[in-house]
């Protein structure tokens, strides 16, 4: 009996030797050490010196959610006990030399590991900004088997502090340009976009006040503004849309008598503003350039979207005005795409926008 015990001892010994060491080190250990600098003379002068994005918004996305941050005086974040993983980053702050600009600066895969300490620079560039973003995109259409997609939706937002008008701005898709840059690449080089093929536009011309959009206001663009779920289960009612896409050149397209229309700029195109549900360029601009055969300048850009259901597809729209695209939903999903932040623009899509399993018209 006595050597029973004694041998069980001995085994329990040995299972205890060769068992694993437990980890030295907890996952999440890690550290990152950020610096935002950016050029005030954007690129004017050779060689100029790097100045801090001080006090900036830093967004940092990776698989575990959204951190936003901010950096010192001295542009310096500094974030310790983060997990082992790769990152995205993003920084923004007003442009303090012009106030309709927005610098903005991001770094993409940056790896984080565990008990090290990653240190980063993100180099600012300025990017226009009136405070009207895109703020939600509603493309894919409803879950649903016969392909319907009239439901679809554009919501823009005033993220600034005051009142901005509408007045003249339009409204387009880029589905052309196929055989060159694609939809949205500036051809030619010559400081335009090209291949937009629908041109919808408000009221009025660029500089009047007649149809204001409120600080923190939500505007929302509707396809056809009527309750869809009568045609469809499942459909968005949009009858309480702000305005309606409305094509004078077509004779079927529906008009809601109650809300306010963007009308067709392109005679020969007759069909309504319809979006791709699951790929395609979306801008507004403030209209001062109405000529889409020779391209719209991407100064008069106010926003644009480009959004893919793959990150390995080619990205079309010029980086001036979108340097990366949102992801989206699958086709008849009844999802939409959203910026994760009302208004929030970092003119990198994958960072600013997410989807959303129940779309949001009018609000967050």
């Amino acid at each position: 009996m006595k050597k029973f015990i004694v041998a069980v001892f001995l085994s329990l010994i040995l299972v205890a030797g060769c068992a694993e060491n437990p980890p030295s080190m907890v996952d999440g250990n890690g550290t990152l050490y950020l610096i935002a600098v950016w050029d005030s003379t954007d690129g004017a002068v050779p060689n100029a010196p790097l100045l801090p994005m001080s006090f900036a918004k830093v967004i940092i996305l990776s698989e575990y959610g959204l951190m936003i941050r901010e950096t010192d005086g001295n542009g310096i974040l500094f974030l310790d006990m983060l997990p082992a993983t790769t990152y995205t980053l993003s920084a923004r702050k007003p442009n303090p030399n012009r106030p309709n600009m927005q610098i903005v600066g991001s770094k993409l895969d940056v790896l984080v590991s565990a008990g090290a300490i990653r240190r980063d620079t993100v180099f600012g560039q300025s990017f226009s900004s009136t405070g009207i973003a895109i703020n939600e995109v509603y493309a894919c259409g409803p879950v649903n088997s016969v392909f319907y997609f009239y439901d679809q939706y554009i919501e823009l937002y005033n993220g600034s502090d005051s009142l901005r008008y509408l007045d003249g701005m339009m409204v387009m898709r880029f589905s052309g340009n196929g055989a060159g840059k694609g939809p949205g690449g500036d051809e030619g080089d010559d400081g335009d976009i090209d291949g937009a093929t629908y041109e919808f536009k408000f009221p009025g011309v660029p500089g009047e006040r007649n149809y204001p959009i409120a600080p923190r206001q939500f505007v929302v663009l509707a396809q056809d503004a009527v309750n869809h779920s009568t045609s469809c289960a499942g459909a968005i009612d949009l009858t309480r849309a702000n305005w309606e896409f409305y094509n004078q050149f077509s004779g079927s397209d529906i008009d809601n008598p109650n809300v306010p229309n963007l009308i067709n700029m392109r005679s020969s195109h007759t069909t309504d503003f319809f979006l791709s549900v699951t790929n395609d360029v979306v801008v507004v601009s403030a209209g001062r350039d109405s000529n889409y055969v020779d391209g719209i300048d991407i100064v008069d850009v106010i926003d644009g979207v480009e959004y893919q259901t793959s990150s390995n597809l080619l990205k079309t729209l010029d980086r001036r005005v979108d340097r990366g695209f949102a992801l989206s939903p699958g086709s008849y999903s009844g999802k939409s795409m959203q910026r994760r932040e009302p208004g929030s623009d970092t003119n990198d899509g994958i960072i600013d926008f997410e989807i959303l399993n129940v779309p949001t018209p009018g609000r967050q």
